[in-house]
This record gives structure tokens, C-alpha cells and sequence, in this order.
């Protein structure tokens, strides 16, 4: 063999050996060493983060109990001390939490991680503080202190949790008779050239339509505002799945259809072991879609009709100036659909294990 084949085997093999006699170069080696590098999570925070954070919270809980609060026309928190102290305790927390990391090496990657989070919330709550019950910058009621807060959470508590078991009682039947829907008809499109001709048009002339545009006449026509309401939950749920589960039934390779054809597969075989294993990625795109069109519909529903839930409380803190009791409503509105999306992303990347990662929240 000549020393020109020699080289061009060589590197399509991978290696190479220079002619000053020095060991062959693996290219497949170099390959795996940079995958391995790129599969390691690095730090995005060093120590220092961990003590500003730290500095941070105890800065702004001496700040709490130094300065004294501006006197105002309104009512003053109920809580104003306990909130104090909870901010002292949470401070006294997180510097233990700071001197005892480096002694638990499972623990200390993820207080790294999240310190300039805390530094920022620190910051931030000094900031909110000083700017309301301190200083008084921010017009009352409107904006309150972190104290009111407390408040809300301490003497509203009953309240609140019956209007959040209502939102999500509302929420689960909307969400699930939509998401079940779309999936058949995206399904069934997606198999079915001849039910797809008549179902697309009716598609593309009613699911752009937003539903809360279609309110007043689903309190019209529906026995109750609670049926109304999860109809509407469920038609902002069924366009997305459907359409991406179509999508996702429709582009499915032929050559898998082939395939099972070939080994003895039926109708019902090809439908449910082989398209809507294959579609599954685009099916989850369309419940992520559709749970985010559904949080808007609920609130709006309970706003205008459904007399219970948190859209229902923020109308009725707003229609009593309780803005305290709205933006507790707000937080814990944030913190439930936020949960939602995560819990459904877990259930996603647990079905879809070999994607799991490709999408991000």
C-alpha cells in the first residue's frame, strides 16, 4: 500500500501518525472528550454571590427595624414586627446556610447557583421597603409594603385558598376536556384525509377566533357560567393540540408505516404504536400552548361571570381598593400556573425520554 493510501485511510479512520514518528491522534477520542465537556454543567456563581446575598438580607433587616415607618392616612399592617422578625430569621438562615456549604458538597452547587437570585431579592425588597413604608415615595393604597402582604396571607388565608380549589376545579375540567378533544381530532385529521377535508376549514375559520371574544354568547347559550366557563377553558385548549398533534400525525415518516406494514401491522397498530408515539413532541408543544391560553380564558371567565376563583378575588379586591389582597392573589396565581407548566414539562420529559432537555422552562 502506498504512503498516500496510508494517509487517507488513516484519516478516514480517525487517527493520523505524523511522519516525525509521534503517537496517532485519535479524532473519535477528541469528539467524546468534547461531548463529555459540553455535558457538564458549569457554575454560573462563585462564593462571592452566596456572601453579597447574604450581606444583603441582613443589610435590609437592620434597614427594617432602624428606620421607623412614615405615618400615613391609612390603615397600617397588622403584621409590621412578626415580618420583621421572619426577615431577621430568614438572614440569620441563609448566613448558616453560607458557612455550613462548604462542609455539604451536595448542597453548596445549588446555593451557588441561585446567589445572585437571592442578592437580587435582597436588593429588592430593600428597595420596595424604603420606597413605601419608609420614605412613602409610592402612592397608598395602591402600592404597599411587604408587611400588608403578610397580612393578606395571615387573616384572608380561608378566602383565598377556597377561590384558588375553585380556579383549578375550573381549570382541570376545561384543560382536560379540551386537551382530550384536540388530541382525537388532531388524530383523527392527521390519519384521515376525507375527515380532515371537512374538519380543516371549520379549523381555520373558528380556532383563530380568541375565546374570550366568544364570553357573552357562552353565558347566553350555556345553563350556567360554570359550563360556559369550561367550554371556553376547553376550545382555547383544543385549537393548539389539535393543530400540533395534526402537524405531528402528518409528519411521521412513511418509511415507519412500511415498516410495520411489512411485519404484519393493522389500522390500529399503525394509529397507536407508530403515529402517535412519533407525534407525541409536537403533542406536548400543543398542551404547553394550550394550558397558557387557558390560564388567560380562566381569569377572564371568572371575572366577568364565574362568581368564585382568583380572577373573581382580583375584581373583588380591586372593587374595594384591597390592592394588597390583588397582588397577594397575583403571586399565588403566578406560583400555581408556574408549577403547572413544570409539573407538565416533568411528565414530558419522563414520557419523552430521549428528548428530555430539548426543550427548556
Amino acid at each position: 500500500m502506498s504512503s498516500s493510501e496510508n494517509v487517507t485511510t488513516g484519516v478516514l479512520a480517525g487517527e493520523f501518525s505524523p511522519p516525525d514518528g509521534t503517537p496517532p491522534r485519535s479524532g473519535r477520542n477528541r469528539s467524546d472528550r468534547v461531548s463529555a465537556s459540553v455535558g457538564k454543567p458549569a457554575e454560573t456563581a462563585g462564593p462571592a454571590w452566596t456572601y453579597a446575598a447574604v450581606l444583603a438580607w441582613v443589610g435590609f433587616a437592620a434597614l427594617y427595624f432602624a428606620i421607623p415607618d412614615r405615618p400615613s392616612d391609612f390603615a397600617q399592617p397588622l403584621y409590621v414586627r412578626e415580618t420583621g422578625i421572619g426577615f431577621v430569621v430568614w438572614a440569620g438562615l441563609l448566613a448558616l446556610a453560607a458557612a455550613l456549604s462548604p462542609l455539604l458538597p451536595a448542597f453548596r452547587p445549588r446555593l451557588l447557583k441561585v446567589g445572585p437570585w437571592l442578592t437580587a431579592l435582597g436588593v429588592f425588597f430593600a428597595i420596595w421597603e424604603i420606597s413605601t413604608a419608609k420614605l412613602g415615595l409610592l402612592p397608598v393604597p395602591f402600592f404597599a409594603p411587604p408587611s400588608s402582604l403578610v397580612e393578606v396571607y395571615a387573616d384572608d388565608w380561608s378566602r383565598l385558598l377556597d377561590s384558588l380549589l375553585n380556579s383549578l376545579r375550573l381549570l382541570a375540567y376545561g384543560f382536560a376536556f379540551g386537551a382530550a378533544w384536540g388530541f382525537i381530532t388532531g388524530v383523527s385529521i392527521g390519519w384521515s384525509r376525507s375527515l380532515g377535508y371537512w374538519v380543516h376549514p371549520i379549523l381555520r375559520f373558528l380556532g383563530p377566533i380568541p375565546s374570550t371574544a366568544l364570553l357573552p354568547m357562552a353565558f347566553f347559550f350555556f345553563p350556567s357560567s360554570f359550563s360556559a366557563a369550561v367550554f371556553l377553558i376547553a376550545l382555547a385548549t383544543w385549537f393548539p393540540v389539535t393543530v400540533l398533534t395534526w402537524s405531528g400525525v402528518a409528519s411521521v415518516d412513511k418509511a415507519y408505516y412500511d415498516v410495520a406494514r411489512t411485519l404484519g401491522a393493522n389500522e390500529r397498530f399503525l394509529i397507536f404504536k407508530v403515529a402517535v408515539p412519533a407525534a407525541l413532541p409536537h403533542v406536548f408543544v400543543g398542551l404547553f400552548m394550550g394550558l397558557g391560553a387557558s390560564f388567560s380564558v380562566l381569569v377572564a371567565a371568572e371575572m366577568m361571570g364565574v362568581k368564585s376563583g382568583l380572577g373573581w378575588y382580583l375584581q373583588w379586591a380591586q372593587g374595594w381598593a384591597a390592592y394588597s389582597n390583588m397582588y397577594g392573589a397575583l403571586i399565588v396565581m403566578a406560583i400555581i400556573f408556574s408549577g403547572l407548566i413544570t409539573l407538565l414539562f416533568s411528565i414530558r420529559d419522563r414520557l419523552l425520554a430521549w428528548q428530555k432537555g430539548v426543550v427548556k422552562w
